[in-house]
Parts: C-alpha cells; sequence; structure tokens
C-alpha cells in the first residue's frame, strides 16, 4: 500500500499572539514541525506544542530558521556559516528540552521560510544547516525538497534525507517553489489541495503553474497551518488520502 506522512508547521505564535491552531491539526498531522523561536514560538509555546504532539503521538521536528521574528523567516538574510550551523544546533536543542520533558524526542529538522528556499540550490548554506544537525548530535533525519544541495548534503554526510511536497504552493517546471511574491504561488481552492495530495501521494507528480506535470516523489507531504481553515482541510486530505488507498503514517 501506498504511504505517506502529513507534516505541517505549528507553534508559529509568540506570546499573546498566535497563528496556528496546534491542537486541531495534531489531531490530523502525522508529523509536527515546531518553530524553535527564530522565526516564531518561545518557550512556552514550544512546551505546549511538545506536550500536545506527545499527547497525539504525533512525532516531533525542529523546524529551524534564519533569526527573523519581525519577518517569520521569510526575508532573505546573509548569515556566515559557521554562525548558522551554530543557530542551528542552538534551535535544535532548545526544543529537544521540551520534546524529551514531554516524553518523546526531537525526530527530524526541517527548515523553514527563506532558510528552506535558500538550501535547494545554495551549497555554502545547505553545509552549514548540515553542519548545525551534526553539532547537534545524533544523526536526524532532514526533511527538504527533492533535488535540492540540502538533502545532497545531508545525505553524504550519513544523514537520513526525506522529500517533502506542497499541496498548496505552486510549482515551476524544475519542480522548485515558486517565489510566493508571485501570482498564483499559493493554491488556495480547498478542493485543488485535496485533489493535488492524492497526485503526489498516488502517482509521485504535481502539476506545475505552467500545467506541466512534474515529478515530485516525496514521503511526507506539507500542509501549512496559517493556511485559512487549515485544520478542515487538513482533515479532507487525509480522508481523502485514505479513501484513496493511501495510508496516512509518520515517517520517523
Amino acid at each position: 500500500m501506498t504511504s505517506i506522512d502529513l507534516n505541517a508547521d505549528l507553534g508559529e505564535g509568540f506570546g499573546r499572539w498566535t497563528l496556528t491552531d496546534d491542537a486541531g491539526l495534531l489531531s490530523v498531522v502525522t508529523s509536527a514541525n515546531v518553530a524553535c523561536g527564530f522565526h516564531a514560538g518561545d518557550p512556552a509555546t514550544m512546551r505546549r506544542v511538545c506536550e500536545l504532539a506527545a499527547g497525539h503521538g504525533v512525532t516531533i521536528g525542529a523546524q529551524v530558521s534564519y533569526r527573523d521574528l519581525a519577518g517569520f523567516g521569510r526575508r532573505a538574510m546573509e548569515v556566515p556559516p559557521a554562525e548558522l550551523a551554530a543557530e542551528v544546533a542552538y534551535q535544535i536543542g532548545a526544543l529537544e528540552v521540551f520534546a524529551r520533558a514531554a516524553g518523546t524526542r526531537v525526530a527530524y529538522v526541517k527548515p523553514h521560510g527563506a532558510l528552506y528556499n535558500r538550501v535547494v540550490r545554495d551549497a555554502g548554506q545547505a553545509a552549514a544547516v548540515v553542519d548545525g544537525v551534526l553539532l547537534a548530535g545524533g544523526a536526524l533525519p532532514v526533511l527538504g525538497l527533492p533535488g535540492s544541495r540540502l538533502l545532497e548534503l545531508a545525505g553524504r554526510a550519513g544523514l537520513p534525507v526525506v522529500e517533502e511536497a506542497f499541496a498548496d504552493r505552486a510549482y515551476t517546471d524544475e519542480g522548485t517553489l515558486v517565489p510566493r511574491g508571485r501570482e498564483g504561488a499559493v493554491v488556495w481552492d480547498p478542493d485543488a489541495v485535496v485533489e493535488r495530495s492524492v497526485e503526489l501521494a498516488r502517482s509521485g507528480t504535481v502539476t506545475a503553474l505552467s500545467g506541466a506535470r512534474v515529478p515530485v516523489r516525496a514521503r511526507s507531504l506539507c500542509l501549512h497551518g496559517d493556511t485559512p481553515g487549515a485544520v478542515e482541510l487538513a482533515r479532507r486530505v487525509r480522508e481523502r488520502l485514505s479513501a484513496a488507498g493511501v495510508r496516512v503514517v509518520a515517517f520517523a
């Protein structure tokens, strides 16, 4: 039977401000990418999300990013590799404290936003992220875009790699994500997101913005938690996947 993991970005709040319905999404997804304080999140939020994830049996991953709270981690930044490696390790370590306190552990690492897109092609920044994962200790799996420099270098370093796809983001003909600043970069139609999820899981392809069918073989499917109606959409995706004969299970 075909299987796929469902992951979502969670804990994306700060202080009294909240963005994602963490409890609702944790009742649906199988993996949680938890913000570690650099683009969103704070200690109390990280602790709460780890406890909720543990209670639901959801796998916890560290969503590491550039230090950019004001820009939600989506602004381009220039960070020296040694500094970035240390910041990645710092974020993983911070989340690990709360994961262990909840009776579980950090099971993988996923970059966020501008860092995620940067390490698709930038070997220097990708190597820094890999160095940060190694510095944090253990051979944590790295979640990223198929064909990215990040996954290439992580694999060379002996880290498990996990390919990821996005049902609610538009793709280029090269299999990369259309930049958010371009029209049509985000797929807002819930029915389209549901059908694209099945297409990705069953055939390993996605319809690009140009209309071309592009191969995107992935073991994990990301559902953005900041999408309007995210919880209901996630439930629809999971139900449709199950109806299509796809087993939804965590990769880690």
